[in-house]
C-alpha cells in the first residue's frame, strides 16, 4: 500500500505507532525470546536456577521447563545444572547461551529500528 493512500486513511495528529513482538520459533512453538533471555541472564548473575526463578517471580518448575526446552531444542545445552552437594549445587550458562543472548539483543535492536522507521513513515503527511 502506498504511503500517500495511508495518509488519507489515518487521522491527522493522532498517536499512531507501529508495534510488534519478536521471538524465534522452533517447529511452530516459541523457542527463544525476552523471557528466556531474562532467565539466562539471571542464571548467569546469580549462579542458580532457583534464585533466577525467584527474581523473576517464576516457579522453579516453570524455569526448569524453559531450561530443559532450550537445552533440548539447541545443538548444545544453554544451561548446565549442578545438583546438590555441600554447597547446594548451582547453574551456569554456556558460551552458546551467551552467543544466543547477544544475537537476540542485536536482532531486537534491528527490529526496534524497523518499528521506528515504519512509525515515522505513517506519521508523515
Amino acid at each position: 500500500m502506498a504511503k500517500a493512500s495511508i495518509s488519507k486513511i489515518l487521522k491527522k495528529k493522532s498517536g499512531y505507532k507501529v508495534e510488534g513482538k519478536l521471538w524465534i520459533e522452533f517447529e511452530g512453538e516459541k523457542y527463544f525470546g525476552p523471557g528466556p533471555v531474562e532467565l539466562l541472564e539471571k542464571i548467569e548473575s546469580t549462579g542458580s536456577l532457583n534464585k533466577a526463578a525467584k527474581e523473576m517471580n517464576m516457579s522453579y518448575k516453570k524455569a526448569l521447563k524453559i531450561v530443559n526446552s532450550l537445552n533440548t531444542k539447541s545443538a548444545k545445552p544453554f544451561v548446565i545444572l549442578h545438583v546438590g552437594g555441600e554447597e547446594g549445587g548451582g547453574s551456569e550458562i554456556t558460551p552458546e547461551a551467551k552467543q544466543m543472548i547477544a544475537y537476540h539483543t542485536s536482532m531486537r535492536k534491528r527490529f526496534a529500528d524497523f518499528l521506528k522507521k515504519e512509525t515515522d513513515q505513517i506519521k508523515k503527511p
